[in-house]
């Protein structure tokens, strides 16, 4: 067929159809030739009405055309519905949208639909008249386009849900006190059409997987299938055959059960049906301002609820709310615990065998000194992965910054390769130098790794002629610390708290426990 007609045209044809209209009058009304329209009732399963002959009484018209979504699915097929709408005592070449004409007119400058114009009309304004007065009045005002015709994707109930972003509306920011663009998140499930909107002001990969929960609690369940676009939040990598999904965003669908079946790049057509209720809410907000966050949400809920389930499909020819009813026991079940959020990120595997996380350090199993490991944490506990496989390498508890976490059996049974080196280095530099280091690494074992790390930063800074008096003085007080050379060179007395990092033999040393406790007091000078 040549003539494809938008979603609101065959709306009304059907409507009309049903309504037990001819043809002639159907093409008389809407403009729509009247094999267009047969071959639109046909496909819907409505019976056409032959048109009247002469000598026989004229057929029952309808009362007025209405567009009532409610009123049309208590219809039957063959049978009028029972609506009728008050004749307005005005001239009928006058249009009933006229004492709104200023509010329609800086709608339609919003690039507003006639739709929700025509709800809104109804909602606030106490408009009794039906939709197409109000969209005849727009097209006059704006013209009519018709859309592109695309394929119609059939899936089973409880099978695939199309998520993505849109544009929301101006809202006033609570900390700015300024109007910010929100941001619209649309959850469409792909045999009923129905839709879960929620606004945010940002987004991240935590407040992307939040949403999901969120519109997985108000729909009771889950679907199988999600079809999202190559955003970052859902995507890291794109690819035609292997897409790397965010991380935790997979996680949280693998919690509900669900699959992430990403769009080939620039072929958003897969999630048309998203792209469709992205569409329609925006058209709905544009425009619109809102004092805050709260009301912008309250405003979207109480259309969801009115108006967008509500409505006849124009695809599916059914009210969105009758067809979810049937495709909600279809959904998966949601479990019973919370998903347990945590953050994620990249580190390198030290000299000492441990990665760095909020500044505590986490031990990997021997043999991974340079390789980069995903790491994952929260208030709890540190997961460190393998990151080709995904496999579970350490799980520690989480510890306190500049603390250490390790087990027993990921102590090096030898002194690993690079450990010889640092310490070789530390010996060219000085021999005090590396006598400290060498005390450093037999107290301390791999852990110390970092400390004397930080005694040749040191000699790489002041030079080794300013570290080898240091590391001297440290070796004749018994206290061969990084902590002690550090200070040395800030001309300030050690902190008592390094005699904890001393060998315990160390301290049972009479013929320095005196001169340890003045120099703590005090009562002994550098020059001493």
């Amino acid at each position: 067929m040549a003539n494809v007609l938008d979603s609101e045209k065959q709306q009304q044809i059907l409507a009309l159809g049903r309504l037990g209209w001819t043809l002639r009058r159907i093409e008389q009304e809407t403009g729509v030739r009247r094999e267009t329209a047969s071959h639109y009732l046909k496909q819907a399963g409505i019976e056409v009405r032959p048109p009247g002959r002469w000598g026989h009484p004229a057929a029952k018209p309808a009362i007025e055309v209405f567009t009532d979504p409610a009123a049309l699915e208590r219809a039957t097929p063959g049978e009028e519905a029972e609506v009728s709408v008050p004749t307005p005592g005005r001239s009928p070449t006058d249009s009933a949208c006229e004492p709104h004409r200023e509010w329609i007119e800086e709608a339609v400058r919003d690039g507003r639909d006639a739709m929700s114009i025509w709800q809104d009309l109804v909602d606030d304004r106490g408009f009794t008249h039906s939709y197409q007065s109000v969209r005849r009045f727009v097209v006059k005002l704006r013209g009519e386009s018709i859309p592109e015709a695309h394929p119609i994707i059939q899936t089973a109930p409880g099978e695939e849900g199309q998520v993505d972003y849109g544009d929301g509306p101006m809202v006033r920011h609570p900390e700015s006190g300024k109007y910010r663009r929100t941001r619209l998140f649309v959850f469409t499930l792909g045999c009923s059409r129905k839709s879960v909107r929620f606004l945010t002001f940002r987004s991240s990969s935590k407040i992307w997987a939040e949403l999901h929960e969120r519109a997985f609690r108000r729909l009771g369940g889950a679907p199988r299938v999600t079809v999202l676009d190559n955003l970052k939040e859902g995507v890291l990598e794109p690819d035609i055959y292997e897409p790397t999904l965010n991380p935790l965003y997979r996680d949280v669908l693998a919690h509900y059960g669900v699959t992430a079946l990403p769009c080939r790049v620039r072929h958003a057509d897969r999630k048309g049906k998203v792209e469709s209720g992205v569409n329609h809410a925006q058209r709905k907000l544009r425009g619109l301002r809102f004092e805050s966050l709260e009301e912008a949400q309250a405003y979207l809920d109480r259309w969801e609820t009115n108006w967008a389930d509500t409505r006849i499909h124009g695809t599916t020819k059914r009210q969105v709310a009758a067809m979810f009813a049937e495709e909600k026991p279809h959904l998966l079940p949601l479990p019973v615990e919370p998903f347990r959020y945590y953050r994620y990120g990249d580190r390198t595997v030290h000299l000492d065998g441990a990665v760095e996380v909020d500044g505590a350090y986490y031990h990997v199993p021997p043999g991974r000194i340079g390789q980069r490991l995903r790491v994952q944490w929260d208030t709890l506990h540190v997961r460190i992965l393998c990151p080709k496989t995904g496999e579970l390498l350490r799980e520690h508890v989480r510890q306190k910054k500049g603390y250490h976490r390790m087990r027993d059996e990921d102590r090096p049974s030898k002194t690993p390769e690079s450990t010889v080196r640092l310490l070789s280095r530390a010996r060219h530099a000085g021999e005090s130098i590396g006598r400290v280091c060498q005390a450093i690494h037999r107290t301390d074992g791999e852990i110390g790794i970092r400390r004397i790390l930080g005694v040749l930063s040191l000699v790489k800074r002041h030079g080794a002629a300013a570290i080898e008096p240091a590391c001297a003085m440290a070796l004749e007080m018994e206290l061969p610390t990084y902590q002690f050379v550090r200070r040395y060179l800030e001309r300030q007395p050690p902190l008592p708290l390094s005699l904890k990092q001393v060998d315990p033999l160390i301290r049972e040393l009479t013929h320095y426990r005196d001169r340890v406790d003045r120099l703590s007091e005090g009562e002994i000078h550098e020059h001493d």
